[in-house]
């Protein structure tokens, strides 16, 4: 058996580790990752690494999808065959060369050729066992002959400048025939030579120094153009793999979903904004641009996630929910199915709980889901899976004293909770009242069938999914977490007959203790707090709410006169009033920055201190705190994340150094006092009045995407228009999957939507055109080797020849 974790990697840099699963050959570990890719990549890879006793970690194998077939597995569960980890196949990074083949005839009149090689730069080389100290190996080889020469080790970087020149003599005259030098008088000599670059990292251990990548170019190419210079990717030792055997090394099975939107100005978009941000107001609102998105697309969460975010972003969102919600409860029959099924409105709310509710939920249940995480109370209530030794009656007493901790701090948690979901379950309740005037509980369970059932108890269920937990919960925690979630979801449920509820008898008999008059009146008073339209002053009740946590690397500030300014691990705090670190977790702060005192944070340029993954949190009177994240992403979340709470700050600085001050000046633009103000604008943060970081444009041009993707529905939807309004009758069974109150209003949008979208397709398509025009193989953008690029270049050139 075997304890196993994997690895979600870009190329070779680790962005998210799962948790180790113990004792099993087949492990299920079932985690999501989501994140935005910061920088470009050639691989998205995995790897599979086995823990020892020793807590070494060995690598047992990987799967290496490239950036270009991504697209194959999208959204598609698939097996991948582990294939073996070789240092000679895992390769990443580029080379800038500039070769140089001239003629030169010398006093007998003899032609000889004389080969320049310039080494300029490499870009995104690995960063091997925590450091990379790079230097490359510039090699002529013939069928008869072998000549290497070295440039100098750069230390502790990844994108080191050799700018280095070899100078090779590739063929002689016959007349200088000296042993150890070639004698070749066929000038087609040349055509079977090639220089080779190798990258090495220098290593301080015995075995020798790492290959980092190659390339091979073949000298008849210089024959053509005596000069060429361009970018290569490295590539894999051409041996790479080949000599090792197939072994089955087991299988990993992975559901990636890759998603890339090119994303234009914003006055490109206003049509198709326009469009959908008027949806609230369209009369019926089935026949409006939004909903139409919900009927085309295959699953209604597609639709819901870019729609809440784009309505959400301009305040729009109360509106929108209230009105389809509206036209959900008329076409509800019975008051006990209301907002069951997985419609358009319930998945919007429960996307807009995601968002706004994120910090209620970190306030309300974190607290005591990391006690219950950490304390591992016996709380197994099934007497079939009692363990030896356990008590029944002791486990039902942690199980109950749980579950009323939890639901107190729910049901007293009213105030805390965002104004958005008040004004939407306020709406909820009024439909719900307004068509069911019969059934005096229905108000209730119109918000608590979203509160209870599709926030708190799947919150409680898999913390992980909600940022309560960084991973999944160890069995038995889950099981004591799914017995919570099942009672607290019945007690919110508000039903007549609870212990029927249950399957299982035994929780039948738990919830005996929870059949008190006091739980539901708890409950109805809390859904009448989160419901009443009354908006509050959220600023009296405001705890510190926990926005971000965990270890990085620090730069000592020179607080002290004589202190060493080293770097040291620490843990980091971030909440709404301070950012904090720590020697580890749970200790006192040995610093404190409040909130208003970040004046910007930015990245910061590798060369300061030849570390990857840096940035900066620039204090008042120029005090900088240097800090490096673990990977790309993680810096990216924490500059997000310190931008965003520090944004409405009244001192925010428009400029800043983008490198650090040594030795007495700034790297940056070299001025010399510790107190000039920046050389470089500040990034733009975002405006002051979004809590959330939503990007307005890019949600449009997802939705574009998905109204594109299902374009043919929506011609389809418009046929079945035509024919309910000419027809009336029993209509078509293909055209029933629709919902359509109003055939011709639906046209009417459908037509402005096929056009805003025809009108974007042409956008894009032109500026591929362009984009193609403009482009040079061999650039820093586009190196050669770039398969994704060579597939664009051939997709062009076939459309090209077809509109040709």
């Amino acid at each position: 058996m075997r304890d196993c974790y994997c690895t979600v990697n870009l190329d070779q840099e680790e962005v998210f580790r799962t948790k180790i699963v113990e004792k099993s050959l087949c492990p299920f570990y079932g985690e999501d990752f989501y994140c935005e890719i910061p920088r470009t990549f050639r691989h998205l890879s995995f790897y599979i690494f086995d823990r020892d006793v020793f807590r070494r970690d060995s690598i047992i194998g990987k799967v290496a999808i490239q950036k270009e077939d991504l697209q194959k597995y999208h959204n598609r569960d698939t097996w991948f065959q582990l294939q073996h980890v070789d240092a000679d196949s895992e390769v990443q990074g580029k080379v800038h060369l500039e070769l140089r083949l001239s003629e030169v005839i010398t006093d007998t009149g003899v032609v000889c050729h004389k080969l320049a090689t310039r080494v300029l730069e490499c870009q995104g080389l690995p960063i091997v066992n925590g450091q990379c100290d790079p230097y490359a190996t510039v090699t002529l080889a013939g069928p008869s002959r072998s000549e290497a020469k070295k440039t100098k080790v750069k230390k502790k970087t990844n994108n080191p400048h050799f700018d280095e020149v070899f100078y090779f003599e590739v063929t002689r005259p016959s007349s200088y025939n000296k042993k150890s030098h070639f004698d070749i008088e066929d000038v087609d000599e040349v055509d079977k030579m090639e220089i080779r670059v190798d990258l090495w990292n220098a290593s301080n251990l015995k075995f020798g120094d790492e290959f980092l990548g190659e390339l091979r170019l073949p000298l008849k190419f210089l024959r053509q153009s005596s000069s060429y210079e361009a970018w290569y990717f490295l590539q894999p030792r051409d041996n790479g793999n080949k000599s090792l055997k197939p072994d089955d090394l087991g299988s990993l099975r992975l559901n990636v979903v890759y998603t890339e939107d090119h994303v234009f100005s914003s006055d490109y978009y206003s049509p198709l904004r326009d469009l959908l941000l008027k949806s609230a107001d369209v009369e019926p609102v089935s026949a409006s641009a939004a909903h139409i998105l919900g009927e085309v697309c295959r699953e209604k969460q597609e639709a819901a996630i870019p729609l809440v975010r784009l309505f959400l972003h301009y305040g729009r969102i109360v509106p929108f929910i209230s009105a389809i919600a509206n036209a959900e409860v008329k076409r509800t029959q019975d008051p006990n199915t209301i907002f069951r099924g997985n419609s358009l409105t319930s998945k919007c709310i429960d996307e807009t709980m995601k968002l706004a509710g994120m910090h209620y939920l970190q306030v309300t249940l974190k607290p005591i889901i990391d006690e219950i995480c950490q304390v591992h109370k016996p709380c197994e209530i099934d007497p079939v899976k009692l363990k030896d030794g356990e008590n029944l009656e002791n486990n039902r007493e942690n199980l109950r004293q749980y579950v009323d901790r939890i639901f107190t701090v729910i049901t007293k948690s009213g105030v805390s909770c965002p104004t958005v979901m008040c004004d939407i379950f306020f709406s909820l309740r009024e439909s719900a009242a307004k068509r069911f005037q019969g059934d005096p509980d229905v108000r209730y369970t119109a918000v608590s069938s979203f509160i209870f059932l599709r926030f708190f108890a799947p919150a409680i269920l898999s913390p992980n999914l909600f940022q309560l937990t960084p991973h999944h919960p160890d069995p038995q925690t889950s099981r004591t977490l799914t017995l919570i979630s099942k009672t607290i979801q019945t007690l919110g449920s508000l039903s007549k007959s609870k212990s029927a509820n249950f399957k299982e008898s035994y929780m039948a008999t738990f919830y005996d203790y929870f059949n008190e008059q006091k739980y539901a009146d708890a409950v109805k008073n809390f859904l009448d707090l989160i419901s009443s339209s009354g908006r509050r002053d959220h600023k009296s009740i405001e705890q510190p709410i926990l926005l971000k946590e965990g270890f990085m690397i620090k730069r000592a500030q020179g607080r002290k006169r004589f202190g060493m300014k080293n770097f040291k691990k620490r843990w980091f705090r971030l909440t709404n009033h301070e950012f904090t670190y720590q020697k580890s977790k749970g200790d006192h702060p040995l610093c404190s920055i409040p909130i208003e005192n970040i004046l910007a944070v930015e990245r910061l340029e590798e060369e300061s201190f030849k570390m990857k993954n840096m940035f900066q949190v620039i204090q008042p009177e120029r005090r900088v705190l240097y800090i490096q994240a673990n990977n790309c992403v993680e810096a990216k979340d924490w500059i997000d994340i310190l931008t965003k709470v520090s944004q409405c700050n009244k001192k925010r600085l428009t400029v800043y150094h983008p490198s650090a001050y040594l030795n007495g000046h700034w790297l940056c633009c070299k001025a010399t006092a510790d107190n000039t103000p920046g050389c470089t604008p500040c990034t733009g943060g975002l405006p002051a009045n979004i809590q959330l970081d939503i990007d307005g444009d890019r949600e449009t041009e997802r939705i574009y995407s998905l109204f594109n993707l299902y374009m043919p529905k929506l011609e389809k939807m418009q046929e079945a228009c035509g024919s309910k309004s000419v027809y009336d009758g029993p209509e078509e069974e293909e055209y029933s999957t629709f919902i359509i109150d109003d055939p011709k209003e639906t046209y009417k949008t459908l037509k402005l939507i096929i056009e805003g979208v025809g009108t974007l397709e042409q956008e894009h398509a032109q500026y591929k055109r362009d984009k193609f025009k403009k482009t040079k193989y061999g650039s820093q953008e586009h190196p050669i080797g770039d398969k994704s690029f060579q597939t664009y270049i051939r997709q062009q050139s076939e459309i090209s020849a077809h509109s040709i």
